[in-house]
């Protein structure tokens, strides 16, 4: 609230300006912006160009964009008749904001708004190129803004463009990139060994990515960072060699610069035993306590795993799951997740099934992955009609059972000859489209309107999957 002893004179666009910063409604903050204190028909306020950069950048991270495009075309022509000139960091927050919202068109349409001066320079074009690749724009629209816009790239636009070119599996691009990149004097940034060390470990390339790690530490004088690392680490874990990642992680101890988080311990607490290791994740777990490094949920969910998904021993996982309660933290989906698959695993659907009704209890929803693996193990387990119960319940709280699972479902209810109990469920599978069939329509039709001795026959002729 304003003060009444602040007088229309001197409430100016400064004030109007720490009103808006000290305001967290966007809507609220509009509504102020639109209608300053000040203003009449008579005497129309003279608002700052700060002014317009605080409301704008506030529509833009509330997604307001309609209400910010009124703006933008506002300050445009309030730009056409004073000095006023916006900043480029401005354009920069408008195109982010839509590459958040998922919306790559808008975020071109704004890279060329006529509010903001040209020329535009690589900041507004390197926020244009992280738009589209979170919008998942292939590598070939990327390369065409950069052409079409004719802006000399930097290490972030090339950094970007790598990413994409990562993201895409194309390793033969991110190289041709890098090369490219040398060739105009351009020198790599961490970030963008970084992307090629995790590019070269998710396809397997160990050797190679260990090679650039060298490279770009004798050749350019760039020291890898713990993302670097932390690739590294999770390649030789997933090939096995625990060994490997172990020394690794002890390189890492010796480099003060280095930080080592409880997601690398993690992925070593996974690793260990996924190699019928798990005797040494006890002395893992020590050596988190004495460099101070909290084991978190990530660390816990690494161990419920390991016991579940190696050890096939879930009795040990809800001992983990006690632990991580004793020690302050609370499990996530993740954690109950990876239970309740593990003891479906093993047939335990019973046990699944009373985990899942205790979970609000315990503070944590079942969302729709707890389902699917639920009602998924009682279908591997013969288990329908208790399946056709945890179905009601998914129904009614908008979720669908997997595609996979949906049709394992049908195919069991066929063989069992019930007829009343699949006309029921073809309809909820329906409601929430969880079937993909060419003549699913025609057989929910089918089923209301036929006799029930043509009921079976129809849906079998009808819902075949390939």
């Amino acid at each position: 609230m304003l003060k009444p002893a602040m007088s229309a004179k001197k409430f100016s666009s400064y004030h109007l300006a720490a009103a808006l910063r000290r305001e967290p409604d966007p809507a609220a903050a509009l509504r102020l912006f639109l209608s300053p204190p000040t203003a009449t028909p008579s005497t129309p306020f003279r608002y700052s160009l700060r002014c317009y950069d605080l409301i704008i950048s506030k529509l833009a991270a509330a997604r307001l964009f309609p209400a910010m495009e009124s703006l933008l075309s506002r300050l445009h022509s309030a730009a056409a008749a004073s000095a006023l000139r916006p900043r480029e960091q401005l354009l920069c927050r408008v195109i982010s904001a839509y590459g958040r919202a998922r919306l790559p068109a808008a975020a071109r349409r704004a890279f060329e708004h006529p509010a903001f001066p040209l020329p535009r320079t690589a900041r507004a074009l390197n926020a244009l190129l992280n738009a589209l690749l979170a919008c998942r724009a292939p590598l070939r629209d990327l390369l065409t803004v950069c052409r079409d816009a004719g802006i000399p790239p930097d290490a972030c636009t090339y950094n970007i463009l790598i990413r994409a070119a990562a993201a895409s599996g194309s390793l033969e691009h991110a190289r041709h990139l890098l090369d490219e990149m040398l060739h105009r004097g351009i020198a790599p940034t961490v970030v963008t060994f970084g992307t090629i060390v995790a590019a070269l470990c998710d396809a397997g390339l160990l050797d190679e990515a260990f090679q650039v790690k060298e490279a770009m530490v004798k050749r350019f004088d760039v020291m890898p960072n713990a993302y670097v690392y932390a690739s590294l680490m999770k390649g030789l874990c997933e090939r096995g060699d625990v060994d490997g990642a172990v020394r690794l992680k002890d390189e890492m101890k010796g480099n003060s610069e280095l930080v080592l988080d409880s997601a690398l311990y993690a992925t070593l607490v996974r690793a260990l035993f996924r190699v019928g290791r798990k005797g040494e994740v006890v002395g893992l777990l020590e050596e988190i306590k004495k460099r101070g490094i909290m084991a978190d949920t990530v660390v816990y969910n690494a161990m419920i795993a390991g016991f579940c998904e190696d050890e096939l021993d879930p009795n040990a996982a809800f001992a983990v799951l006690d632990d991580m309660q004793k020690s302050g933290l609370k499990a996530d989906a993740v954690s109950y997740n990876t239970l309740v698959a593990g003891l479906c695993k093993l047939g335990r659907w019973q046990v699944a099934s009373e985990l899942v009704e205790d979970m609000p209890r315990r503070g944590c929803p079942p969302d729709v992955v707890t389902y699917r693996m639920l009602f998924d193990g009682m279908c591997a387990a013969s288990e329908f009609h208790e399946a056709d119960k945890v179905l009601d319940e998914m129904v009614f709280k908008g979720f669908a059972p997997s595609k996979d699972g949906a049709k394992k479902f049908v195919q069991g209810i066929e063989k069992e000859g019930d007829a009343v109990l699949l006309e029921s469920v073809l309809c909820r599978l329906a409601k929430v489209r969880a079937l993909e069939s060419s003549g699913w329509e025609k057989a929910v039709d089918g089923i209301l309107n036929d006799t029930a001795e043509l009921r079976i026959e129809k849906q079998l002729d009808s819902l075949r999957f390939a």
